[in-house]
């Protein structure tokens, strides 16, 4: 695809703040640190899934509670899951008190369990997503509705917990998600995204839409939905495309990193 002055100008921007951030002094300030800490691929899974659930807010604030909950969980979340999952009484002494924001107790023991159940059947979280996909799946919607649905097929699934598990079916613009997968699937040399799973292709994975991402998005005239909602997550994720067909979340990195930092596009 044949670029015109426009986006060569987005690109450079894009380009430049993607290789300021896409590097590993951007984990000891995200939440990503954190899974980065774990050697086995079903701990950072775990605690991946977890830690990106629970970022709203500060990410500072988002860390210290993700690395309270990894220390309740006595450093092994696997471990912890498989043989403490259904253990109210034991959830109760470990985590009782553990919370983030709307966050609590009852989602604590509905994420443990629904764990606990799944790693007995599955080697790794990503069938849980991969097993909606086909070679044809243009993203990662399928990927999205299927883990919905097969994440709340539990009897004990309680309808408050449906709040911190977004979907496409209801428009969710599903940041946390989307966020989780760009994490567990895309690889490079940056040190940055673990790149542990291989039936998700990065070109397959949609950007995370955060406020931040947002507004700089629109700054450089690649989104222009009004509603922030998953049609704005399509409508980014192709536009970026044109810049790297094979990898356009990477391009998140510079989006993210510009707005935290303030960095207006047209004083680039």
């Amino acid at each position: 695809m044949t670029l015109n002055a426009k986006q060569i100008r987005q690109q450079a921007v894009l380009e430049h703040y993607h290789d300021r951030f896409n590097t590993p002094d951007f984990l000891p300030d995200d939440p990503l640190g954190l899974v980065h800490a774990f050697d086995d691929p079903r701990d950072r899974e775990i605690i991946g899934f977890w830690v990106a659930t629970l970022a709203w807010g500060r990410r500072a604030t988002i860390i210290d509670k993700g690395q309270q909950l990894i220390e309740r969980m006595e450093g092994e979340p696997l471990r912890y899951v498989l043989e403490y999952g259904d253990d109210a009484d034991r959830i109760g002494r470990d985590l009782g008190d553990w919370k983030h924001r709307t966050f609590t107790l009852a989602d604590t023991r509905y994420f443990l369990s629904w764990l606990r159940w799944y790693y007995q059947r599955n080697e790794s979280l990503e069938d849980a997503f991969a097993r909606h996909l086909t070679a044809d799946s243009p993203n990662i919607e399928p990927a999205l509705r299927g883990f919905h649905e097969l994440f709340f097929s539990l009897p004990e699934a309680p309808h408050r917990t449906r709040k911190h598990v977004a979907t496409p079916a209801r428009k969710s613009r599903c940041k946390r998600l989307c966020m989780f997968l760009r994490w567990m699937v895309r690889q490079d040399d940056r040190g940055v995204d673990l790149g542990q799973w291989r039936r998700i292709r990065p070109d397959q994975l949609c950007v995370p839409l955060d406020v931040h991402v947002e507004r700089v998005g629109r700054s450089l005239g690649l989104l222009k939905r009004k509603q922030c909602d998953w049609q704005a997550v399509v409508e980014l994720t192709e536009n970026l495309k044109r810049f790297d067909p094979r990898d356009p979340t990477r391009y998140d990195f510079a989006l993210f990193g510009m707005g935290v930092e303030g960095i207006a596009p047209e004083a680039v």
